[in-house]
């Protein structure tokens, strides 16, 4: 077929997949300067509120109190799609309030205790505030967080000393009233939020109104929630509009995303938000110095920007069609690209033969390919280790588990190393074929060693792993078992493994039981 200009099917067909390849790369990247719309302007979705006072209006974000309809307390629309680490946020916002009225954009922050679902969608953390008046607009604030940490026109550094909180002014940007004159009262104005390290920087209308550095260690925040404030007191109307955000890359240490999946299977089986979620505890209260993490439960992120200034990424999940990865290979390419980590544990390590099979296979060194690889139940005696980063304080140990083996590697194992290596009971053999379950080419290697997990060093500079293990999330108990996959973690992100691996004390039953999906 030919149209009249000239351009044939197949050429619109081409130009059609580049332009739909240039969005979805731009959707990868947060479009092209890297900032990502997290509300679209028609519906809540993917906010937390009190249906009272918050609602759409006009394409805008609005919170809305009358003297017949009060606020009582300071009730917050909450993003409930992920935590803010380093970032700059940039939005419109307009206030309208007779009588006077005071709002503020919430960054880092906490929920705070719903006293019995009496007191919901209350928040404490830093706060860029605004306000009708004269005094408070492009401040930061600590909601129920230690008040006024930097006003208009002041650089500070938050510092404890004799243990007490302490704000010290160390430069100014300029007279406070000269620079309230750049807020448009009741009109639109735009506010820029950049959180950097422990540095916050405000700027509405593209001026630099307070800048606060927190080097209070005990209290500091570096990742939280983010949320727009309705305030208590007089009647008022406040909007929010064009609400874009940007992850920044962490300058000071590693950031490792957990993707966990859905529910699956009975308790204490695949819990896949429990296992991540214990994995991320551990990591930051053991290398929270050089690693930050952040969980996203039941299947792929709805956080546009979820994986943005990500250094590795965990997937543990359900796999072969249900796999949460398949339907984003193209934006996990975009990652991997960069030199991103990729870590999948347990049934994260299957997925379907082909391009997806082919595309894991190169991110982490291999994986499970139905018809080829097996996924008996069986005690794997793990007595010897290779010498690396991932094996570096890991003892002598064994585990019943559903451990897979037989896994598809790279061809002559390039840039992989075996990790974790045990030979399989016959029994895990006798089996009848099937797509999981046997084949000829596994009943050839009986009596062989087999790999569970291992790691993989790429061309493209980035670093993955499989683990075959935790169909149990009562492994995650034993020293070892937990400390090789902390270790693999820590390796993939680029962070420095210490020659007796990541320490984590054994969880207490009650840390195991925490989270589960049942």
């Amino acid at each position: 077929m030919k149209f009249p200009n000239g351009i044939t099917t197949s050429l619109l067909l081409s130009a059609l997949f580049a332009l739909t390849l240039h969005s979805t790369h731009a959707q990868e990247e947060g479009g092209g300067d890297g900032f990502t719309p997290i509300f679209d302007g028609k519906s809540l979705e993917g906010w937390d509120f009190d249906p009272k006072f918050w609602r759409v209006e006009d394409g805008t974000i609005t919170g809305e109190s009358t003297p017949e309809k009060k606020v009582e307390y300071n009730t917050f629309c909450i993003w409930d799609q992920g935590e803010v680490d380093d970032f700059e946020l940039k939005l419109e916002f307009k206030l309208t309030s007779e009588k006077g009225g005071n709002s503020g954009i919430q960054v880092r922050s906490f929920r705070l205790p719903d006293e019995g679902g009496t007191k919901k969608w209350r928040i404490g953390g830093y706060q860029a505030d605004f306000e009708s008046g004269d005094t408070y607009s492009g401040i930061v604030y600590g909601e129920a967080f230690r008040g006024i940490l930097a006003l208009r026109g002041q650089k500070t550094e938050v510092v404890r000393e004799d243990g007490k909180v302490n704000v010290r002014v160390v430069d100014s940007y300029g007279d406070a009233a000269e620079l309230g004159k750049v807020v448009k009262k009741g009109e639109w104005n735009t506010y820029e939020i950049e959180c950097k390290g422990y540095t916050m920087t405000n700027r509405i209308n593209g001026q630099i109104t307070a800048q606060v550095t927190d080097l209070d260690e005990q209290e500091r925040l570096r990742k939280g929630l983010l949320a727009l404030q309705m305030h208590v007191g007089n009647p008022m109307k406040v909007q929010f509009r064009n609400i874009m955000l940007k992850r920044l890359s962490l300058a000071d240490r590693k950031k490792v995303v957990f993707l966990a999946g859905n529910p699956s299977h009975g308790r204490g089986a695949h819990e896949h938000r429990a296992g991540c979620q214990l994995l991320a505890k551990e990591l930051e209260a053991n290398a929270g110095d050089q690693l930050l993490t952040t969980v996203y439960t039941n299947g792929w992120p709805a956080d546009p920007t979820a994986l943005q200034n990500a250094d590795a990424v965990v997937i543990f999940c359900d796999g072969g069609d249900g796999h949460l990865a398949r339907p984003h290979l193209r934006q996990l390419e975009h990652y991997m690209k960069k030199g991103v980590g990729l870590g999948c544990i347990h049934y994260a390590v299957e997925i379907t033969k082909g391009e997806a099979g082919d595309r894991l296979k190169e991110w982490t060194g291999g994986y499970f390919e139905t018809h080829w690889s097996v996924n008996p139940h069986w005690t794997a005696k793990f007595g010897s280790f290779p010498e690396h980063p991932v094996t570096r304080g890991v003892k002598p140990f064994e585990v019943n588990d559903e451990w897979y083996y037989h896994m598809r590697f790279k061809d002559e194992m390039k840039g992989v190393t075996p990790i974790l290596t045990a030979v399989p009971p016959k029994e895990t053999l006798n089996r009848p074929d099937g797509p999981h379950s046997g084949n000829p080419a596994v009943r050839a290697t009986e009596g062989q060693p087999q790999h569970v997990h291992w790691v993989v060093e790429r061309e493209d500079g980035g670093r993955g792993f499989g683990f075959t293990g935790a169909h149990f999330h009562k492994n995650w108990g034993d020293d070892s078992f937990r400390k090789v996959v902390l270790n693999a973690i820590t390796w993939i992100a680029k962070g420095e493994v210490p020659e007796g691996g990541i320490p984590s004390a054994t969880p207490t039953q009650e840390e195991l039981e925490s989270n589960l999906d049942n």
